[in-house]
C-alpha cells in the first residue's frame, strides 16, 4: 500500500463541497501535533520478549512506547464514545507527533446536506477545525469536525494541566471517507504497521 501524502492531496484537493460529515460512514482520521514536535512518545526497538533493543542488526520490531502526554491522547481517543454515542472506534493509535483512527458514525439525525456520489475523489485531505454547520449555522452535533474539535480541546487541557505546557495541535486534522470494506482494511493495515514504518512516514520528526 503507497504512503498517504496529506501535504500532496492538499495541493490538489479541498475539503468536499456539499458533503454532509454527520452521515453514516466510516472516516479515516489523522491529528498531528503543531510542528510535528514529537511529544506523545518515542519508537523503539522491541525484541520478542518484549526487551527495548537498540542494534539494528537484531532488526527488532518497532513499538510506539507512549509517555504521559501520549497515554492522554489514547485514552481520551478511547472515551470518544462516551460522548458521542453515534461514533463507534475502530483500528487506532498515537504516533509521537499524530494520531491516526477510523471512526465509523451512526445516523445522527436528519441530513441538511446532499451528499455526493461514490464516484467523486476523496482523497485525504485537511479539514479546518470549525465544525461543520447545518442550514441555520449551527454545528451538526455528532459530526465529524465536532467529535475532533472536542478530542482535540479535551486532549490540550489534560497535556497542559499534567504534563506539557503550551501544547498544541496543528489547527487542521486530515479526513478521509472510506467507501468500501477493501480500502477500509489498507488503511487498517496502514495503521498496524505505522510503528515499523515510521522513518518512512510522511510525519516523521526526530
Amino acid at each position: 500500500m503507497n504512503n498517504y501524502n496529506p501535504n500532496i492531496h492538499h495541493r490538489r484537493s479541498i475539503r468536499l463541497k456539499g458533503y454532509d460529515y454527520s452521515q453514516e460512514g466510516l472516516y479515516f482520521i489523522t491529528i498531528c501535533v503543531q510542528d510535528r514536535k514529537c511529544l506523545f512518545g518515542e519508537i523503539v526497538g522491541v525484541d520478542d520478549v518484549g526487551v527495548q533493543n537498540f542494534e539494528p542488526l537484531n532488526q527488532p520490531r518497532q513499538e510506539m512506547i507512549l509517555n504521559d502526554a501520549g497515554k492522554i491522547a489514547g485514552e481520551c481517543w478511547l472515551e470518544i464514545p462516551e460522548h458521542f454515542p453515534n461514533a463507534i472506534l475502530h483500528e487506532h493509535i498515537v504516533m509521537p507527533n499524530h494520531v491516526h483512527g477510523i471512526i465509523e458514525l451512526k445516523h445522527v439525525g436528519t441530513s441538511h446536506v446532499m451528499s455526493l456520489p461514490d464516484n467523486i475523489e476523496t482523497s485525504v485531505r485537511p479539514s479546518h477545525v470549525m465544525a461543520q454547520q447545518n442550514q441555520f449555522s449551527k454545528p451538526i452535533p455528532g459530526s465529524i469536525s465536532v467529535i475532533i474539535q472536542q478530542y482535540k480541546s479535551s486532549v490540550t487541557r489534560f497535556v497542559n494541566k499534567n504534563n506539557v505546557s503550551h501544547f498544541r495541535w496543528q489547527s487542521r486534522f486530515y479526513e478521509h471517507i472510506i467507501r468500501n470494506e477493501q480500502s477500509c482494511q489498507q488503511i487498517a493495515d496502514y495503521i498496524i504497521n505505522n510503528p515499523k514504518n515510521w522513518k518512512e512516514d510522511n510525519f516523521f520528526n526526530v
